[in-house]
């Protein structure tokens, strides 16, 4: 590569025994050296020297670079220390900086420097703190900038930028400023105003002495934890809404038990009033009280979904029969020959227990019943049923648990069907129960249609029979 046309002045330079040479930042590399800067640089010839490109430098040497150009861009002189390493060997020099204009207009930087002997360990410092990714920069007592190392000028840029003012709440900076240089360490997570933008950074603020005029000053050590923060903060917002979806899960569990629990008292009883055979005007007033339940349970339906009981339930809803409930109820007259069906209702709510008895007593159905779920499942081990109803909201044991445990009782009555009689109908409660064990589901209020029709399904299905022969064919 030809050396680039360099000014008559390099003439001067060239008997210098002082290294010089100039840089141009702009293509990365080199402009002109003198024969004592082609020692610095360990470089036989000009050639050999302009012929390197410096854009492979470290990044703390080209944020360097960089600031070189800002701070001597309108007239001004740097003096710092620079380190090369010519022969893979340390060479020091105390360096002046400053803009020099080429004669094609180009603006390069000139450096001029003077060997310096420098402590091992101060040197070592020196090229870690320029390497470091730590953002240092001190402060003299004032809250000006002293000094800024490479990572600290990438940050901030050329600008003197005060303590407070890197702060997004200056205020709060200036508090932290104001404690350091009253003696005391500060340390923190703070927002702060970046070149790049809003930013993330653990700031360390503490008292120092500066070594060159030995007055008070502040040291800031500042750390990008940007992405650290960023993170528990995504992380903390999911847990809120995880949080937030859990409490109306718990919402509507619970508005949907204590809505649809009196609507089942109300809606049961009024209908049995209605087929009481009561006076005209006493069976109006029953149908007005049951049309009203009838309106408020749609009104309950609209706040909680209900999921869809075909999607959820084994062999799906039985169709309901398009004749009224007078009819409905007389057409399920039970068939004298028959043996009654014997069913256990497991219900802590005695308006509940009473309801469905009389529903099933209407077709001569004898139903027991328990008012918590270790009772239920004592009761269940305890004689000979067709079917358990089985609440889940309830006391002392819950009716998931105790369908868990009536399935692992010994002999026939592990089988026994149970159906789920509850309000807490959303879609997981309801995976929950036919993974317990249960069979089938009814959702209060109790429709009593779908009461009787599925305790006549499930109650007369055959079921001893069925696990009978095969506990049989499993024998052989």
């Amino acid at each position: 590569m030809s050396a680039s046309p360099v000014p008559l002045i390099a003439q001067t330079w060239d008997r210098l025994r002082r290294p010089v040479w100039l840089y141009d930042p702009q293509t990365s590399r080199g402009v002109y050296a003198n024969p004592a800067a082609l020692v610095l640089w360990g470089a036989e010839t000009l050639d050999e020297l302009l012929a390197r490109d410096f854009s492979v430098l470290s990044p703390a040497v080209k944020v360097r670079t960089d600031r070189l150009v800002a701070l001597t861009a309108d007239g001004g002189e740097v003096s710092e220390r620079w380190t090369f390493y010519p022969n893979g060997q340390p060479f020091t020099v105390q360096a002046s900086i400053s803009a020099f204009s080429m004669d094609d207009g180009r603006e390069v930087l000139l450096f001029e420097a003077s060997p310096t002997e420098v402590d091992a360990g101060e040197r070592r410092a020196v090229e870690a703190l320029r390497h470091t990714s730590a953002i240092i920069t001190l402060f003299d007592r004032d809250g000006g900038r002293l000094f800024a190392n490479p990572a600290a000028f990438a940050t901030y840029g050329s600008d003197d930028v005060a303590f407070a003012a890197r702060f997004a709440d200056p205020t709060e900076g200036e508090a932290m400023f104001t404690a350091a240089v009253a003696g005391q360490s500060m340390a923190g997570i703070y927002p702060v105003v970046a070149s790049d933008g809003r930013r993330w950074h653990h700031m360390d603020a503490r008292p120092v002495i500066d070594p060159v005029t030995g007055a008070a000053g502040v040291l800031l050590n500042e750390q990008n934890v940007t992405a650290r923060v960023e993170a528990e903060m995504a992380r903390s917002a999911a847990e809120q809404k995880a949080a937030m979806s859990d409490a109306r899960q718990r919402f509507l569990t619970d508005m949907s038990h204590e809505l649809r629990t009196p609507l089942n008292a109300v809606i049961g009883f009024s209908g049995l009033l209605v087929e009481a055979g009561l006076e005209a005007s006493r069976t109006d007033q029953a149908r007005r009280i049951h049309e009203a339940g009838q309106d408020l349970l749609t009104v309950v339906n609209r706040m909680i979904a209900r999921p869809d009981a075909e999607a959820t339930e084994p062999g799906g809803r039985p169709e309901e029969s398009p004749a009224t409930e007078t009819n409905a109820v007389s057409a399920m007259e039970p068939e004298t020959e028959s043996p009654a069906l014997r069913v256990l209702y497991v219900d802590d709510n005695a308006s509940n227990r009473t309801l469905v008895r009389a529903m099933l007593a209407t077709q001569g159905i004898a139903c027991e019943t328990a008012d918590d779920g270790a009772r239920g499942v004592d009761a269940a081990a305890a004689s000979d049923w067709d079917l358990i109803l089985m609440d889940i909201q309830m006391p002392v044991m819950d009716g998931v648990e105790a369908a868990r445990r009536i399935r692992a009782l010994d002999g026939l009555v592990a089988a026994t069907p149970i159906i789920a009689l509850t309000a807490n109908t959303l879609d997981e409660q309801i995976r929950g129960y036919f993974d317990a064990g249960m069979d089938d589901l009814i959702a209060k209020p109790v429709d009593m249609i779908e009461l009787l029709t599925k305790v006549t399904q499930w109650g007369g299905s055959g079921w001893r029979e069925t696990v009978g022969a095969g506990a049989m064919t499993g024998a052989d």
